[in-house]
């Protein structure tokens, strides 16, 4: 009976190291697999989120002016690198925003494609369509 028992502790010992020393060798992958694993890793999308408070004595005509030169920048294709564009005005109850009525959120493949869309000259005008009228801006991206 010792023996016996002796046997099935040393059969499970056993076991259990080579079922450690499998689910070891799926951890640690091979160099091969970490290069290919690499080449797999996803490239992440570029969110460029723009916020504008208006001077106070901008007229409706002068904002909607800037709202369609922004929407133009995707919708008329000037911009090749915008892969999408939503935008919309402040209707938070917080009382938060400090005067920035409108938000813009331009979608990128990868930061190259938002590097190409900053000095790009559309851009560049659509900047001189907003300045005069613009009070302050508030910029801030991320990946995503």
């Amino acid at each position: 009976m010792k023996n016996l028992l002796t046997i099935t502790c040393v059969a499970f010992i056993g076991f259990a190291g080579i079922e450690s020393l499998s689910a070891k060798s799926k951890e640690i992958p091979s160099a091969k697999a970490k290069t290919a694993n690499k080449s797999k890793a996803k490239v992440k999308k570029i969110r460029h989120v723009v916020c504008f408070k208006f001077k106070e004595d901008a007229t409706k005509e002068q904002i909607a002016k800037v709202e369609k030169a922004f929407e133009d920048l995707k919708k008329k294709k000037k911009i090749a690198e915008i892969e999408s564009l939503e935008w919309g005005t402040n209707n938070s109850p917080e009382g938060l925003n400090k005067g920035f009525t409108h938000c813009f959120i331009l979608t990128f493949a990868d930061e190259k494609a938002r590097d190409a869309y900053l000095p790009h000259p559309d851009h560049k005008a659509f900047g001189k369509v907003l300045k005069p009228i613009l009070d302050d801006v508030f910029v801030i991206d991320f990946a995503k």
